[in-house]
Formats: structure tokens, C-alpha cells, sequence
């Protein structure tokens, strides 16, 4: 049968799909918007049956003419937190997934969406729970009122719908997001443009460079999501992240001591690599004050329950193997 795939061009959709063809899966139709031609790169490598624009999707999937389709991993979204028209954020990550939703509750297909931890905002639990949603941006909002929907169709509906949180999200194929792309990504890059590493000094509390965040990798989440797309029995929202915090501090030191690695030179401690001036620490700006998350933790408790029992990579672990990956593409 037909596996459908939004965003698909996109960083996690594009990992998904490569995914489903390693378990022999072809039979892959791939939706995205190419205005961003540069993001076909990431299908270059990957087998799909058909691509379609986006925009004519939704009628195409309401008349049928895919067949039977097993499940849609809707992947699709704007992502862009800093977004300020909030009539094109609604209407592509709100409008469109509900179009998308009903259409599946018609015929029965499998349904596994991205959500994202931005529903939490300036909580302080990151929890499943509707009294802690605070959203702080309109991207929020669009993925927080969407969740909303889908807690009300839940109960009576009678194929899977399965929704992921997404903490903060690194690795292979995110290339093409510039400045939304991740730290470890930017880390990357500037260290072998400046030879350094820039990071955030002291703020709200925390050291330099110990602001914390909830970094997990997009194997992780693609296996995740392949985990639910075996078990159609199970539903529900759940959040996507590894439960553990780490600084970013962690994520710098893994960055550059790989790359040290990858040229045949010994790992340094987190002081020697500030010593050095390899890591530098910069006054934290004022336009962030008051809108920057300092901490986000997973709380896997839901996710753990609904039977996903297999371990996370840590910052080190999946940061060396990205840098790695980078590397290679070179």
C-alpha cells in the first residue's frame, strides 16, 4: 500500500522517507513545496513513487486517487518561530492538517503528525498536559490549537492518530533551514569558518553557555515515528525528546572535539577548549530578554507507557556522529 509522506523534502521528512526505503518501502509519495528548491537535495538519495506540490495534495487525497493509503506522516509545516504573519502560519500548520486529518478519518489512514514543544513556551513542565501549554509565538499557537483538535476527535476516532512533540531537533539533511537550522549545525559551521565557537555568556541564572535544552537527534525521532507507524493500535500526543537537558556547552565541546578528532588531535575539556579560545562566550542580547527558553526537558513518562522502550542518543553521542556526517559532505 501507499505511505504518504508531507514535508517530505524537508529535514525530518526527508529522514523519514529514507527510512521507510531501508525497510523496503518504495512506494512513497512524497508532498513538499519546492519554492526552496534547494531542499530536493535532501530526496536525491531516496526512492519515492510520485511528488506532488502541496497545494494540490489535499483535493488529489479527498477524490482518492492514491488508492489505499496506509498512513501519512505529515511532516509538513512552516517552522519558522519568528514568523509574524500569523494568517499564512494558520492556515499552513492549522488549516491544511485539519483538511489532512479529516481526509485520513474518511478513509482510514494511519495518521502521524510533528507537533512541537513550542506549545510549552514559558512553561517550566514539559508535560502532556493542557493547564502547562503556554504558548509564546504564533508557530506555537498553530501546533498548540491543532493539539486541541485532535484531543476532541481522540476518543471516537477509529484509525491512529499519533502526534510528536519535537524538542529541539539536530542533524543529517537540515542543511537547507539557514538560520532555523540547528546549533549543532551552526556550531559547525562557525567553528570551521572562525576556528571558534560563539555561544551566549551568563543569563536568568545560568553560567555561560549552560543555558539547557532538550537536544535530540532526528534518528531518534524517525524511529519514533516508524516505532507508531508499526503499532497502529496506539494513539495519542506525545512529546519527542530524550528527558535528559544538556547544556549547550555540551554541544559545543562535541562539536569542536570531533572535528579535533576527524584531524587526528587529542580531545580537550570544556575549560581548555575556553582556555584556548575555541569556545567563546558572548554578552547574552538584550532583544532575547524576557523570549528565550533557558530550560526544556522531555517528561517521557507518556511516551515510555505507550510501549517505546528502545534508549536515546546523548548530545555527545549524536553530535559526534553528525559532525561526522557533515563532514563527509563536504
Amino acid at each position: 500500500m501507499t505511505i504518504i509522506v508531507t514535508g517530505a523534502a524537508g529535514f525530518i521528512g526527508s529522514n523519514i522517507v529514507k527510512a521507510l526505503n531501508e525497510r523496503g518501502e518504495q512506494r512513497v509519495i512524497a508532498v513538499d513545496n519546492l519554492t526552496r528548491a534547494d531542499k530536493f537535495k535532501n530526496l536525491v538519495d531516496c526512492e519515492i513513487d510520485d511528488f506532488l506540490d502541496k497545494t494540490e495534495f489535499v483535493a488529489r487525497f479527498k477524490r482518492g486517487d492514491f488508492g489505499k493509503v496506509r498512513a501519512i506522516f505529515h511532516e509538513g509545516a512552516c517552522s519558522d518561530t519568528m514568523e509574524t504573519d500569523g494568517r499564512y502560519m494558520m492556515e499552513n500548520n492549522f488549516r491544511y492538517s485539519r483538511d489532512v486529518l479529516d481526509t485520513c478519518l474518511e478513509q482510514g489512514v494511519q495518521f502521524l503528525y510533528a507537533s512541537s514543544a513550542a506549545v510549552y513556551g514559558g512553561s517550566s513542565e514539559f508535560v502532556e498536559r493542557r493547564d502547562v501549554e503556554k504558548p509564546l509565538n504564533v508557530y506555537g499557537y498553530s501546533k498548540f490549537l491543532f493539539d486541541q483538535i485532535v484531543r476532541q476527535i481522540l476518543p471516537k476516532a477509529r484509525t491512529q492518530i499519533a502526534g510528536f512533540r519535537y524538542f529541539n531537533v539536530y542533524g543529517q539533511r537540515e542543511n537547507h533551514k539557514g538560520r532555523m537550522a540547528s546549533v549543532a549545525f551552526h556550531n559547525f559551521n562557525q567553528f570551521r569558518a572562525e576556528g571558534k565557537v560563539k555561544l551566549f555568556g551568563e543569563y536568568n541564572g545560568y553560567g555561560a553557555g549552560e543555558q539547557t535544552r532538550d537536544f535530540v537527534s532526528v534518528e531518534d525521532v524517525t524511529k519514533v515515528n516508524l516505532h507508531f507507524f508499526d503499532h497502529p493500535e496506539t494513539s495519542g500526543i506525545f512529546n519527542l525528546g530524550t528527558g535528559r537537558a544538556q547544556p549547550f556547552n555540551d554541544i559545543a565541546s562535541t562539536v569542536v572535539n570531533s572535528l579535533r578528532a576527524i584531524e587526528g588531535e587529542a580531545p580537550l575539556s570544556l575549560a581548555e577548549l575556553v582556555q584556548r579560545g575555541l569556545i567563546e562566550y558572548i554578552p547574552f542580547p538584550d532583544a532575547l530578554r524576557g523570549k528565550y527558553q533557558c530550560f526544556t526537558q522531555a517528561n517521557q513518562s507518556k511516551l515510555r507507557e505507550a510501549g517505546y522502550d528502545a534508549p536515546f542518543l546523548t548530545v555527545q553521542e549524536g553530535v559526534d556522529r553528525y559532525v561526522r556526517w557533515l563532514f563527509g559532505q563536504l
